[in-house]
């Protein structure tokens, strides 16, 4: 039996397998997951939502096993582990069973003319089936388990593939899955190489696939959806800018930027890469971040005194260290950095460079670790222009103690999500619909947003009058029905009072036909 082994970053030590599954296994899940999907749909939302809520108890009782395993699997310290997967995914749980009957409930479409005053409308939402899943490594039980829930929730069946290098933290979000009460084989986990898993989930009748991951693999598996026509939620990614005004609190906006841009080694797809500082608080910003960086203490992840773990695979410290050396080489200054003595080949230290520029990888790429650069501008109208020069735009921040000036800036940067005076953080607000403009990919997850993406809109359109035989546009027409119908048009859109009296008993000498056989 093939068999995905796990590894702890840090140390390098096996800490468990995962079962391979097959491409034939997949199209046996789906069919699994489709038959139990078809009962779960008709079960009211609310008594969905209770049997779902049943997780959020399993999380809170095992809050310390769950922690430890997204820090043996992934590297972070044990403490983002629960702060910034466990504890958002307990309380998304209790918002989304809380609200998705209100967000879910069917509604009204309030009528846009009297003329068609018989027409009652109302939409309601139909889940798409079964969806696919697909999450990565780097929040590898917090990514994929709002997309679960509120899956699940909205009446679909699910197929989850999370990262082959976090295999320890898809079978323990498996089981907090499998702790709800569920029709059996509504939730399906499955460990596919990602090479082949996104092909498979698209040619095997997925109703719809949920992707986070690189921009690339994102557009290949758009290209795919294709052919099908499968609607697809993608998440790939950012390249986030902060913005530092004049008026910033200089602490705050230093502590922040240390902690969006270096928690989980940097390894977020919505943390502070760039950042760009007016020049009269330049010096006052750089000198506070140096402090901060060079007293962080990276090392040991089951510590409970390390601030910053280990990059989780190699692959991403290589591309780390390779836009480390691009920036060097064209100008840039290393300015701060942290140090370790903690002996793990995946250690790579939070570093902050100046003097870089636009032309180097870091600043127009994701680079996706513990680097940050630092730019001076000359006001927030260069800050803005820098922002936005760049084809990702995931989330971005501004930092002012003038709200209102930096919510103006804010809404200028093209990014899905705008944070005042923070940043990163907003993926845990389970109400805060998540996901990006341009390249940083397509669909949002979390909130009525996110709900949404999980059904399809049906509208309802109903004919209240009694006795109606035909509508006035139905065969067979004549010229009398021609004019009785231009008649209506005066009547009820004509541009000056004359004309809509002049036609106001015409629309009479028609009207009779709508009850005749």
């Amino acid at each position: 039996m093939n068999k995905t082994i796990s590894y702890n970053p840090a140390t390098g030590n096996e800490i468990g397998e995962s079962q391979l599954h097959t491409t034939d296994e997949l199209v046996k899940m789906i069919a699994e997951s489709r038959a139990a999907q078809v009962e779960w749909q008709k079960i009211p939302v609310k008594i969905r939502s209770k049997k779902i809520l049943k997780i959020k108890d399993y999380l809170v009782n095992n809050i310390d096993s769950l922690s430890q395993t997204i820090s043996d699997d992934n590297g972070k310290v044990k403490f983002d582990a629960l702060a910034t997967e466990i504890f958002p995914a307990i309380m998304a749980t209790k918002y989304y069973a809380k609200n998705a009957s209100k967000i879910l409930k069917k509604k009204r479409i309030k009528g846009s003319s009297i003329v068609l005053i018989n027409k009652r409308s109302f939409v309601h939402y139909v889940p798409y089936g079964v969806v696919g899943v697909i999450s990565p490594w780097n929040y590898p039980f917090a990514i994929p388990y709002s997309e679960v829930i509120m899956a699940l929730i909205a009446g679909n069946g699910v197929i989850l593939k999370t990262a082959t290098e976090t295999q320890m933290v898809g079978i323990a979000l498996r089981d907090a899955i499998n702790s709800g009460d569920l029709p059996k084989g509504l939730f399906q986990f499955i460990n596919l190489p990602g090479k082949i898993a996104g092909e498979a989930f698209l040619k095997n009748g997925i109703d719809k696939l949920f992707f986070t991951g690189s921009v690339p693999v994102g557009k290949e598996l758009m290209k795919l959806a294709s052919d099908t026509l499968t609607p697809v939620s993608l998440e790939l990614g950012g390249n986030d800018a902060m913005l530092v005004c004049e008026d910033a609190d200089i602490d705050r906006a230093v502590n922040g930027a240390v902690w969006a841009g270096f928690s989980n080694s940097g390894q977020s797809c919505g943390g502070v890469e760039r950042i760009y500082v007016h020049k009269l608080v330049y010096d006052e910003f750089l000198q506070k971040l140096k402090n901060v960086v060079r007293n962080l203490r990276v090392g040991n992840p089951n510590d409970f005194n390390t601030d910053i773990g280990v990059m989780t695979t190699e692959k991403q410290l290589n591309t780390v260290n390779f836009h480390i050396d691009d920036a060097l080489k064209n100008g840039a200054i290393l300015f701060a950095e942290s140090k370790s003595e903690y002996n793990s080949k995946n250690i790579l230290t939070p570093k902050v460079l100046t003097n870089v520029n636009h032309n180097m990888i870091m600043m127009k790429e994701e680079t996706f670790g513990p680097i940050i650069g630092v730019i001076k501008v000359e006001n927030m109208d260069e800050a803005i222009e820098l922002a936005n020069d760049s084809m990702l735009g995931l989330t971005g921040s501004v930092w002012s103690k003038n709200h209102k000036k930096a919510i103006n800036l804010g809404s200028k940067i093209k990014a899905g999500a705008i944070t005042i005076n923070d940043h990163l953080m907003s993926h845990g607000l389970a109400e805060t619909a998540w996901g990006g403009f341009k390249e940083s990919g397509i669909g949002r997850a979390h909130g009525e947003q996110g709900f949404m993406e999980m059904v399809q809109a049906q509208y309802i359109i109903n004919d209240i009058l009694p006795g109606v035989k035909k509508n006035i546009w139905w065969h067979p027409y004549n010229a009398d029905l021609y004019e009785g119908l231009k008649s209506i048009v005066h009547l009820f859109y004509g541009n000056n009072i004359k004309s809509r009296l002049n036609n106001l008993f015409k629309p009479i000498k028609v009207l009779p036909r709508m009850f005749q056989k």
